[in-house]
């Protein structure tokens, strides 16, 4: 059975909004936009594969050439390229730079955005 994406995004609220004690609230919050991006990336590619042509190359190149293939199709599509973008952006902020300014609202707005996408493709 393969693998429901959702549940990045549902493990994503969860670090959010119960940190484990493990880790600082600001890992929680960082692991929290890479899953929502995760979630939203993988759940998007699955359905461009079925209904939309999308044809993945299984290489890092897919978060490109996705959303240039959601560009292509027009409305909601393109708008959902923009978000899946913006998401992409927020995940390199969180695994990449050592400071992240106004982690809480990008954590936030990660999770709605993902939600946002995967709502779509319901």
């Amino acid at each position: 059975m393969p693998f429901d994406w959702r549940e990045f995004l549902a493990l994503a609220k969860a670090l959010q909004q119960s940190p484990p004690t493990s880790c600082s609230i600001e890992a929680a919050q960082r692991s929290a936009v890479s899953r929502a991006y995760y979630a939203a990336f993988c759940y998007l590619r699955n359905y461009a594969e079925n209904h939309l042509g999308f044809h993945r190359t299984r290489t890092g190149k897919d978060h490109s050439l996705l959303r240039e293939h959601l560009k292509t199709r027009g409305s909601p599509w393109d708008v959902l390229a923009e978000n899946l973008e913006e998401l992409l952006q927020w995940r390199h902020l969180c695994d990449y730079d050592d400071m992240v300014g106004n982690l809480n609202l990008i954590t936030l707005g990660a999770i709605a955005t993902a939600k946002d996408i995967i709502d779509i493709c319901s």
